[in-house]
């Protein structure tokens, strides 16, 4: 079967057929890969409440013993029920030995989920998973604005909550990269607002402007600027928080990404702050004036490269999760260092 369409993704979550006992969750988002693969072994396991019956496997495991995984799959319940079996490939052990087992013998009635980050359609996992008659890939990319919009109906919803167009449309510049720290602010910003019944344009300034933005928006800002100071002291913060290092490498991605359009549009004589001000979805306002002297500094050819040094540092990241942040905070500094030079210059 070949990977779900994103519209159909939800769906099929909320009702998995029983015909399917093998599952690949991948992609960039970390915190959406989870939070998928947590849905499916939650509503497979929801008949049946033995633990026993309930497995987590890390790649490790698998690694070490590739019968593991057959062996688990092939046990059958004690007091009845699906069994369930949630395997996190980290991308330093691979799990395609076992998974091809399991592909070949797939007469087994338990449920096996596996969890993985962002695979390229070379990966010899996602291609086995796309290429298989009875097995099916989820994949999880960043949330688009419509993703953000109802993930925010969500929130507001459950907490009984009104939120302005104008807080709404500042949230669409914060929120997106990962949606396990997009639900957490959104939680956050539900709790601040709760007194007031609305979420304003405030409340979004003052709870994620002055967190969250930082924690992205600031420390990456710093890089496209060569403010190297405020990208140590960023990533100094980010490194005690416990941020996924994966996450900011693809902010700063989706960041480059914008910059390189927004300099294209440029290069044809169209005003940099018309461009930004038509940028869709729209730039927080307070960050305005930084993303038109990034466009300033940067040219098309430092961009091209950039997008190949961040696009690496994505992947790099993702299969050295015990080196993450370094190779990360790395990239960034080089960035920073050209940016700085290119002031000078200017």
């Amino acid at each position: 079967m070949v990977a779900l369409k994103a519209a159909e993704i939800d769906r099929y979550i909320a009702n998995p057929p029983d015909s399917v006992n093998l599952i690949l969750v991948y992609g960039p988002d970390t915190g959406l890969v989870n939070e998928r693969a947590q849905a499916l072994i939650s509503k497979a396991a929801a008949e049946n409440d033995d633990p026993f019956s309930q497995v987590k496997l890390d790649a490790a495991d698998i690694a070490a013993d590739p019968s593991r995984l057959i062996d688990e799959a092939l046990t059958i319940p004690l007091f009845g029920g699906r069994r369930t079996i949630w395997v996190r490939e980290n991308g330093t052990k691979s799990v395609l030995p076992a998974v091809e087992t399991l592909l070949k013998n797939n007469d087994f009635s338990a449920f096996v989920v596996i969890e993985a980050g962002d695979l390229k359609k070379t990966a010899g996992l996602r291609k086995k998973f796309e290429s298989s008659k009875t097995a099916i890939a989820i994949p999880c990319f960043a949330d688009t604005i419509k993703d953000v919009d109802r993930l925010i109906d969500e929130e507001t919803l459950s907490a009984g909550l009104q939120i302005t167009k104008e807080a709404r449309n500042s949230l669409h510049t914060l929120l997106g990269a990962d949606r396990i720290a997009s639900r957490g602010e959104l939680k956050k910003l539900c709790l601040y607002a709760m007194k007031d019944n609305r979420i304003e344009v405030h409340h979004v300034e003052e709870i994620i402007g002055d967190a969250s933005a930082f924690a992205m928006d600031e420390l990456i800002d710093a890089a496209a600027l060569g403010d190297t100071v405020t990208l140590d002291h960023g990533l100094e913060r980010l490194s005690a928080s416990g941020t996924d290092a994966g996450v900011i490498a693809s902010q700063a991605l989706r960041h480059f990404q914008m910059l390189h359009l927004c300099r294209l549009k440029a290069n044809q004589r169209i005003p940099v702050e018309d461009v930004i001000g038509g940028m869709r979805p729209p730039i927080f306002w307070k960050r305005r004036a930084k993303i038109v002297r990034q466009v300033e500094v940067w040219n098309e050819d430092f961009l091209e490269r950039a997008l190949i040094r961040l696009n690496d540092t994505v992947k790099d990241a993702r299969l050295n999760a015990n080196l993450s942040f370094a190779i990360v905070s790395h990239t960034l500094l080089a960035i920073a260092q050209v940016a700085k030079a290119s002031n000078r210059r200017r």
